[in-house]
């Protein structure tokens, strides 16, 4: 069973991520993917327009370069159940911007990052220990950068 915190992890990231730069695709590019998106996740559709500010300010937030930073609202509620309080919210950005704001309180947010190959700039989430991980994936960006900054640094020699 997942807890909600990794529910939340992996909506946040699976919204962050309908941008694929390396596959050069973005989910968000016409209303029909949009759709096909928020119904897999079982979440009310929201305007098109106002998932593209939420990924752009998100993507920007956890560090994307190439993302505008902006603010975007969208209504949510919160109730109190016998387990305690509830953040809810009726829409599909909603969802994404209440899973945000459960990991911001619980101090997780800072742990999701963008990759910063220019070629991939995937978003994924930090789980090691120091907060230090810089590639989506060491055997795969991570790997490549390192093998190009040496190789740089060899040619210096």
């Amino acid at each position: 069973m997942r807890t909600t915190a990794e529910a939340d992890v992996t909506l946040v990231l699976d919204f962050l991520n309908t941008l694929d730069v390396e596959e050069s695709t973005d989910e968000l590019d016409d209303a029909g993917t949009w759709r096909a998106w928020v119904s897999a996740r079982d979440l009310r559709p929201s305007p098109l327009a106002e998932a593209r500010s939420a990924r752009e300010s998100l993507r920007a937030l956890v560090g994307d370069a190439d993302a505008r930073p902006g603010e975007v609202g969208v209504p949510v509620r919160i109730s109190v159940t016998a387990t305690g309080p509830l953040l809810l919210a009726d829409s599909a950005v909603g969802s994404v911007l209440a899973a945000a704001t459960r990991l911001s309180l619980l101090g997780e947010f800072s742990r999701i990052k963008i990759c910063p190959a220019d070629n991939c700039r995937w978003a994924f989430y930090d789980r090691s220990r120091n907060r230090s991980r810089s590639w989506c994936s060491m055997s795969a960006c991570g790997n490549r950068e390192k093998a190009r900054a040496w190789r740089q640094r060899s040619a210096q020699t």
